[in-house]
């Protein structure tokens, strides 16, 4: 009689030993895998010197295109506003011959020859002044992020260092400040001033922003305050006042200055809403896109809608090209999208 073979069931000790070594293999093969592929990251690292963290930044930065395209966005606007006497082909006060010759009520001149954009309503150039405004609304966003920026880290330093009941005041103040929209609280602010002019705009806006800067910097505060180097050096004995500004905050700043990139945005399209809203600067020879926007594009706006199209559509293309930038850096800085 012939033998027959008895294959092992699938319950079978010896199927269950074949699975184990078949998976043995498989998990050895990945570590393999996977421990080939950090030598080679450890030689690339060796041979290049080390990648340090902004550079690493900078080179995800290169090839991610919202943020090229925010770059030259950013990188335009800035230079328009430094260069605007230079680039501006007429000055944005003068009250032109050729444009108020024809300038009425019911009729404001459109492009012709050496005024491409035509005239305002007071018979001035439009294009320079549309020019002229980027520097002013730079100016405005610059200034109002900094006072915000600079209030918000003391405010967020003190509480992040101290904790105790400093932290929980500070902190239910901040509360009540994103409670209400930012809109909403830079006009009660503006409304509360004697009179509106551009710095009262600048310094509504800033306070609008110092509860985003103070709580983001607490919350990285938080996080350095429990970690390795910071333990050490209070082992170690060092002042609390070095430890806050030679170990925590140093390293807690950067979230923040994402952060102010940002708002930038957001400052210039707040300070753009309170000149629309009347409650901006009231020099009408001073040229700013939120008070060109409001001022003339809202009351001209059936006889030349193009005063309301330009100022707006300037606000935005700033605006989109400050966020795609800080939303880009946000990512590039960020452990847990590094590969």
């Amino acid at each position: 009689m012939s033998e027959r073979t008895v294959e092992p069931g699938p319950d079978s000790p010896a199927a269950a030993a074949q699975r184990s070594r078949t998976a043995g293999s498989g998990v050895g093969v990945l570590a393999d895998k996977k421990k080939a592929r950090l030598e080679r990251l450890a030689q690339a690292s060796a041979d290049s010197g080390g990648v340090s963290l902004l550079r690493d930044a900078v080179r995800r930065l290169r090839r991610n295109p919202a943020a090229v395209t925010g770059a030259v966005i950013v990188g335009l606007f800035v230079l328009m506003a430094l260069l605007a006497p230079l680039i501006a082909p007429h000055d944005p006060v003068i009250r032109y011959p050729e444009l108020t010759k024809d300038l009425t009520t019911d009729t404001i001149p459109g492009a012709r020859d050496g005024f491409p954009l035509g005239s305002d309503p007071l018979g001035r150039d439009f294009l320079s002044r549309m020019i002229y405004g980027s520097r002013q609304t730079l100016f405005v966003g610059v200034l109002a992020t900094m006072i915000g920026l600079a209030l918000g880290v003391v405010f967020g330093a003190i509480a992040g260092a101290f904790g105790g009941w400093v932290d929980v005041v500070l902190m239910r103040v901040t509360d009540v400040m994103l409670a209400l929209p930012s809109l909403l609280l830079a006009i009660t602010l503006v409304a509360m001033a004697s009179s509106s002019s551009q710095w009262t705009v600048i310094f509504a806006v800033a306070i609008v922003q110092v509860p985003i800067f103070a709580r983001l910097l607490r919350g990285s505060m938080l996080a350095q305050r429990e970690s390795d180097h910071v333990l050490a050096a209070r082992a170690l004995g060092v002042r609390q006042r070095s430890i806050v500004l030679r170990h925590m905050l140093p390293n807690s700043m950067t979230a923040v200055i994402v952060q102010a990139t940002l708002t930038f945005a957001v400052a210039i399209l707040d300070a753009a809403a309170l000149s629309f809203l009347g409650l901006g600067d009231p020099d009408i020879n001073r040229a700013e896109w939120g008070l060109m926007l409001g001022v003339d594009g809202q009351r001209y706006f059936d006889v030349r809608p193009e005063l309301a199209y330009y100022p707006a559509l300037a606000i935005i293309v700033v605006a989109l090209g400050f966020t795609l930038l800080g939303e880009a850096m946000r990512e590039a800085i960020d452990p847990k999208n590094r590969r």
